[in-house]
């Protein structure tokens, strides 16, 4: 069995749920594999990011955001709506976890408070999950022919380059 594994690096908005359809990075990465049968992982390691496999939908609004996704971020407003002060919807971060977050040494974490406020963002990402998995047949992957896979970034506090792991395993 043989196993390669590369990663995308995707750049946020920073102001919207951003969605990267990335089906096309997947499948080159599969044809430059070698591998023809087997299966193909595709995973955030961002805990307000997720993968998901949904249809594409040619219609989009004024952002260039498909319909879908329009209609996605809707519902999700209703039922988990967006965190923009502290005190408001939820508990998360705590005094205990900004204070760790404020002292970590790294780039991907500023000392601004209010880049935190995500709770919002990590629940969403919860609901979806960090990855999708897909069947590799004959080089393809069988995913039909609307079937498209998304990284999305739930997160809308600041731009930053986020990461997935593609990983394909097979002969």
């Amino acid at each position: 069995m043989k196993f390669v594994k590369k990663q995308l690096t995707l750049t946020s908005n920073g102001s919207r749920v951003t969605y990267h359809n990335i089906t096309d990075d997947v499948k080159q990465i599969i044809a430059t594999s070698g591998i023809t049968n087997g299966v193909c992982v595709i995973q955030s390691p961002h805990t307000t990011c997720s993968v998901i496999f949904e249809e594409y939908v040619h219609d989009t609004d004024f952002n260039g955001d498909e319909f879908l996704h329009v209609d996605l971020n809707r519902i999700l407003d209703r039922i988990i709506p967006r965190e923009l002060s502290e005190n408001t919807n939820y508990r998360y971060p705590g005094p205990k976890h900004l204070d760790f977050l404020m002292e970590l040494d790294d780039p991907n974490y500023p000392s601004d408070p209010g880049t935190i406020l995500n709770g919002d963002a990590h629940i969403r990402a919860s609901f979806f999950g960090a990855s999708e998995s897909f069947i590799l047949s004959e080089g393809k992957l069988e995913i039909g022919s609307v079937g498209y896979i998304y990284f999305i970034d739930f997160d809308q506090n600041r731009v930053r380059n986020r990461t997935c792991h593609v990983m394909v395993m097979g002969e």
